[in-house]
């Protein structure tokens, strides 16, 4: 059986009160542990062809859980598929020095923001030098393999922009190349300081010698393959979480053994143990603040502008446009005879299933709302 997240916050009980974690924190840690659980309650479905009668359990749907990001990636790839063009289009990955962590722990909402905001006026200076208009997806990750504290940004950027007559501009004609990485990462960190320094001057002088001493990171890939495989690449990326279940290993009554990549060595993969409250505080790291918006669209990418124009540059640009597609109701497989549908009857909160259900056949699944 997969050992779980939840199991190691269930294994803690209520001692993770001592752990110093904040109210958003334990909020967010108590519905994963809930997740498909009696306690949200659940709905009882029927197989159209064998008639078994199975109980479900409701999902928790927090963007942290590790069982509730699968129905949200695929709607995600689906909407971004409408909106692609024939150009190139680079994976780019800006990166904050190590520095910066404690920070980040403290203030995270200052420090992510500011991290958004340096990256996008970066794009859009290279942009300006070619008196075009850039875009962006930006998705936002926290974490390394062994869940420390990691701030990066997964950037999708298209191969040029819309110039001035509105016409579509690349930003090279072999469609091999972006921008240079060490300008980048130059103009990267002067906009991240000189955005730091006006929020919080003094924490910014407290860290000021650290932030210049290293040079700052920004990785670029090589560019897709095809429009297609872009979104289907950053949608392994825009509903990922710290850590996913399957690379847990074991759990006992102290410790929990998980298993990651270290990159040092050509992505080997090796496995760690951390105690039960090691691992909660690293995997709280990674909690975002309340509302805090991870995936950002900007210039022609954002909303506004493809509401707008992204038809009419489509149509420039010869796209034969994807119609969104209805989306069809998902019916789960039965567990029994496994070819029928299961259907909707019943629906329960956290008090149990209704009496008639109790001694009649039963059955017990996982199900993803």
């Amino acid at each position: 059986m997969q050992t779980e997240v939840a199991d190691v916050l269930r294994k803690v009980g209520s001692k993770i009160e001592s752990y110093g974690l904040n109210t958003w924190q334990l909020r967010t840690l108590s519905a994963i542990k809930k997740c498909r659980t009696a306690q949200l309650g659940g709905h009882i479905d029927a197989c159209d062809q064998c008639g078994n009668l199975t109980i479900s359990y409701n999902s928790c749907r927090n963007r942290h859980c590790p069982k509730c990001q699968g129905n949200k990636r695929e709607d995600w790839i689906e909407a971004r598929s409408t909106e692609l063009l024939p150009v190139p289009y680079f994976h780019l990955v800006f990166t904050l020095p190590d520095s910066i962590n404690a920070l980040a722990i403290h203030s995270p909402k200052l420090v992510y923001d500011t991290l958004f905001e340096a990256t996008w006026e970066t794009i859009q200076t290279f942009g300006k030098t070619k008196e075009m208009q850039m875009g962006m997806i930006a998705v936002l990750h926290t974490w390394g393999q062994q869940l420390s504290l990691h701030p990066h940004l997964h950037c999708i950027v298209p191969g040029g922009g819309i110039a001035k007559n509105g016409q579509w501009q690349n930003s090279r004609t072999d469609g091999k190349f972006l921008f240079p990485v060490k300008a980048l990462s130059k103009v990267f960190r002067a906009k991240y300081c000189a955005k730091l320094k006006e929020k919080e001057p003094i924490k910014y002088e407290q860290i000021r010698q650290e932030l210049w001493q290293k040079p700052w990171i920004v990785f670029a890939k090589k560019p897709f393959g095809s429009p297609k495989s872009v979104v289907e690449y950053l949608g392994r990326y825009t509903h990922k979480i710290a850590i996913s279940n399957r690379r847990i290993k074991t759990i006992d009554n102290e410790n929990v053994t998980f298993e990651y990549k270290d990159y040092r060595v050509a992505g080997v993969k090796k496995q760690m143990t951390l105690t039960h409250q090691e691992f909660i505080r690293r995997f709280a790291l990674h909690i975002l603040p309340k509302r805090f918006v991870k995936i950002r669209h900007y210039g022609f990418l954002s909303s506004t502008w493809k509401r707008e124009k992204l038809k009419l540059l489509q149509e420039k640009l010869e796209v034969k446009v994807l119609e969104k597609a209805e989306k069809k109701l998902f019916l789960p497989k039965c567990p029994c005879c496994k070819t029928g549908n299961l259907h909707r009857i019943a629906v329960f909160d956290q008090r149990g299933p209704p009496a008639w259900y109790l001694g009649g056949s039963q059955s017990s699944i996982p199900y993803k709302n």
